[in-house]
């Protein structure tokens, strides 16, 4: 019997029925016009939640750097740092493609090294499929995986490991730049990604670069002409405070949320009415 692709944005209601989302349905999802959504996860129970909720992909990002571990970038983390986070949402998410991303200097030195990082996110973690960073030097890399039997989301434009060479969160290819990122996205497809990962582009390239592609593009910071959006969770629910980027729109406050109930269980410690007679053996 073939595979159907899952109900994407069903509600708790959802019988279970549901398939595991592979790649094949994110690219069917693009021949029929179908935009879907993605989100950062690093637990388990924030991986339940969007599983529940139909996201159809999770991504265990690098970004649990700054979101997870405290950091000021994505630089510092480590795969051994990853790879705990990536098994809790694998072991959590009951039909959400997993993806895991291959973290600075994990990858870049060859496509063998890439290979072995990648093999144990899969093995070790269970990760469905991984994502890396780059442009046209990673095209050997990608061939490797992709051969090898690992689906390989590929991440352009602004890459935030290359920070340092890019001079900071700039806006990539403007001007005559947007047709070597074409070229690079073409390439990218050819070699075996089974999607593109735009970020903080123009939305006319992003658009352009989507519709030259057969693969699907899923966008941040790159217009609404993707085939996917991505958000860092933190940054969705509203759990970041402080600055945020552009390209960030909040869908709640937890924040304030959490706050509120954080004070209010301590004004009830404080007050002795909590543990109540319903709480105590």
């Amino acid at each position: 019997m073939t595979e159907q692709p899952a109900p994407y944005g069903t509600s708790r209601s959802t019988p279970p029925t549901r398939k595991r989302v592979r790649v094949h349905h994110l690219r069917e999802m693009k021949e029929r016009g179908h935009r879907w959504a993605m989100l950062t996860a690093y637990d388990m129970y924030t991986a339940a939640t969007f599983d529940e909720a139909g996201i159809p992909v999770l991504l265990v990002g690098d970004s649990a750097s700054n979101n997870v571990y405290g950091n000021d970038t994505t630089l510092p983390v480590t795969v051994d740092e990853l790879l705990p986070l990536v098994r809790a949402v694998t072991r959590s998410a009951q039909h959400a493609l997993v993806l895991a991303d291959l973290p600075f200097g994990s990858y870049e030195a060859s496509p063998d090294q890439c290979f072995h990082t990648a093999v144990r996110f899969v093995k070790e973690a269970g990760a469905h499929a991984v994502k890396i960073e780059g442009g046209d030097e990673i095209t050997p890399h990608v061939e490797l995986l992709a051969r090898s039997g690992i689906p390989v989301m590929a991440h352009i434009g602004f890459t935030p490991q290359r920070e340092h060479t890019l001079g900071g969160y700039r806006v990539q290819g403007r001007g005559e730049a947007a047709a070597a990122l074409i070229a690079t996205a073409r390439e990218l497809e050819t070699a075996g990604a089974f999607a593109l990962l735009l970020e903080m582009i123009p939305g006319e390239l992003a658009t352009q670069i989507t519709r030259a592609v057969a693969i699907p593009t899923v966008g941040i910071g790159a217009g609404n002409g993707c085939d996917a959006q991505v958000l860092v969770w933190q940054d969705m629910a509203g759990l970041r405070t402080g600055r945020l980027p552009r390209f960030v729109k909040q869908y709640a406050d937890l924040h304030a949320t959490l706050v509120q109930a954080a004070r209010d269980y301590a004004a009830d410690v404080e007050a002795g009415t909590f543990p109540g007679p319903e709480h105590t053996f």
